[in-house]
């Protein structure tokens, strides 16, 4: 034999149970899946088992492919799946086609956890190669092209393929991944969300830090509430003025973990000695301190996550207490595209509690999206700086070799689309005035 075997046990899967339960539905998903991979469908056959102690039974089935299989169980008592794709290579590659059925499936499913093998079977002599990827327990060094996707929302998403995967972790709060990717190399990923990449996190590390700091004349202290990655610590001490940096880590696996793997993305910052690390909540961190801050960097994962609290009004003003007079809050507020409710929500929040309330607009390569970052101030306005301000104060703090930030992109963040500023409470441009004909 000659082929591609693939394998997986899926585990607390987040899709809907009519997947699990309802052949018809089962069917028609294992059905277009193959079709659009490019397979050929000889003939399909399944089982519904009878209901057992109230509950619904699962579903076998086969799908008999002109190239070999498919096989399919659920248990949808577990909110398990287990898959099998075999694809034989005799007379063509049909590998692609079958990793494309096997991920659409995956991602169709949702699991919390899976266990995936891939076995490239050929001739005796030349022997079989197997890898094995697991979210439970994976094997660290092990092949893998692994699919690592996000839900952007309950009908969209994106991702990517893994070379390997590096660590898996469960703390008390979070599953904390790390992967070698084909595409930005090491990637970070919390309880199945993509967070940061050692190839594109300039983008959102850099635009969440720059703008803020170099609005204000001269930062000194600075708060950053999650940011376990050290990604923002690393942009802030860029700027020589700031001599103390507070980070409020909830999960100290993410500081371990950082510290390990992530180190072309916070250069050694965690060696730094103005940064100090506190462990813990971060709404109790600054519900509870008497310090203040000239920035406060809200680098969390998704408003739908245990950090829902902290996109609240009421830590907002929590936060607006902590502020010096001159001081500056940033944060991240999700995709104007997938996510424009909590986009409308979380700036409301902001504008109900701060002044000024300045959006911004940029594409972010990981999360697959337009992206919205935010600041906000009671008396620093970020986009009455003119170009010619930004590039000076570059200059003497002596910054130079970002990535994505410069003086004249400075104001074009803060230029926003029409529908993301209806959804940001922004004003609309006013139309340019009516020019006379000139003969």
């Amino acid at each position: 034999m000659q082929g591609l075997h693939l394998t997986g046990d899926l585990f607390e899967c987040g899709c809907s149970a009519a997947f699990l339960t309802d052949l018809e539905k089962l069917s028609t998903l294992c059905r277009d899946a193959t079709l659009r991979a490019g397979l050929t469908i000889v003939d399909e056959k399944y089982h519904v088992f009878p209901d057992w102690q109230g509950q619904p039974g699962g579903i076998t089935g086969t799908v008999l492919l002109a190239e070999s299989h498919l096989a399919i169980h659920t248990w949808p008592e577990r909110r398990g799946v287990t898959l099998d794709v075999y694809v034989c290579n005799f007379t063509g590659d049909n590998s692609g086609k079958a990793q494309q059925l096997f991920d659409e499936l995956v991602v169709a499913f949702r699991p919390q956890n899976q266990v995936v093998n891939r076995i490239t079977r050929g001739d005796l002599a030349a022997g079989a190669e197997v890898t094995t990827t697991s979210s439970a327990a994976p094997a660290p060094g092990a092949g893998s092209n692994e699919l690592i996707f996000d839900w952007l929302n309950a009908h969209s998403g994106y991702g990517f393929t893994a070379k390997e995967r590096l660590e898996t972790q469960q703390s008390p709060y979070q599953r904390v991944e790390v992967y070698d990717t084909h595409q930005f190399g090491r990637l970070f990923r919390l309880d199945g969300r993509l967070m940061t990449s050692e190839g594109e996190e300039f983008f959102y590390h850099e635009c969440m830090t720059h703008p803020a700091l170099l609005t204000h004349p001269n930062p000194q202290s600075v708060l950053v509430i999650g940011g376990g990655d050290g990604g923002s610590s690393e942009e802030i001490f860029k700027h020589p003025s700031v001599k103390r940096i507070v980070m409020a880590e909830l999960d100290p696996v993410v500081i371990d973990i950082s510290k390990r793997y992530l180190r072309e993305i916070h250069k050694g910052v965690f060696d730094d000695p103005r940064l100090e690390v506190k462990i813990g909540d971060g709404f109790e961190y600054v519900k509870n301190t008497n310090e203040r801050f000239d920035l406060i960097v809200l680098d969390l994962t998704d408003p739908d996550t245990p950090a829902f609290h902290l996109y609240s009004e009421e830590f907002f003003r929590m936060c607006q207490r902590i502020l010096n007079p001159s001081g500056l809050l940033t944060l991240h507020l999700g995709s104007p595209v997938f996510q424009a409710a909590t986009v409308k929500k979380n700036a409301a929040n902001l504008r109900k509690v701060f002044r000024h309330v300045h959006p911004m607009a940029l594409y972010i390569p990981l999360y697959g999206s337009l992206w919205c970052l935010g600041v906000a101030s009671d008396s620093a306005n970020p986009r009455t700086l003119a170009t010619e301000a930004i590039a000076q104060r570059l200059a003497e703090r002596r910054i130079g070799a970002l990535k994505y930030y410069n003086a004249p992109l400075h104001s074009a963040l803060f230029t926003l689309p029409n529908f993301v500023l209806e959804l940001t409470g922004g004003e609309l441009p006013a139309a340019p005035a009516r020019m006379k004909a000139v003969a």
